[in-house]
């Protein structure tokens, strides 16, 4: 590929990314969106996050983990436990690293 052609892919690239990102604030009214879509918008980062952090919970190097010793099962637990105790994200993430690295570091799980 030469130098002309990867310039054109990236210039294309570029306009096409702030096409579609800003395709919502170009109209001058708002769009209407249904209220099942909104709803389900309001999930979407939460499904997105538990596609990321599910797998990292659950498997390792593409196999699913068999030992209870492993960190990041209590480091779960715990974080799950104290999310719907106090519903705080960053006192979960805190609660899960707080067990998690214990176990990893002082009993090399």
């Amino acid at each position: 590929m030469s130098e002309t052609l990867t310039w054109i892919a990236l210039v294309g690239l570029a306009g096409i990314s702030v096409l579609t990102r800003s395709f919502f604030m170009i109209s001058e009214k708002p769009l209407p969106i249904p209220d099942w879509l909104r709803e389900l918008l309001k999930v979407a980062p939460l499904a997105a996050l538990v596609a990321v952090v599910a797998p990292e919970v659950f498997m390792t190097q593409g196999h699913v983990i068999t030992t209870w010793q492993d960190a990041r099962w209590p480091a779960a637990v715990a974080a799950t436990a104290y999310y719907f105790w106090r519903k705080g994200i960053l006192g979960t993430i805190l609660v899960g690293m707080a067990v998690m690295l214990p176990l990893k570091l002082g009993l090399g799980w």
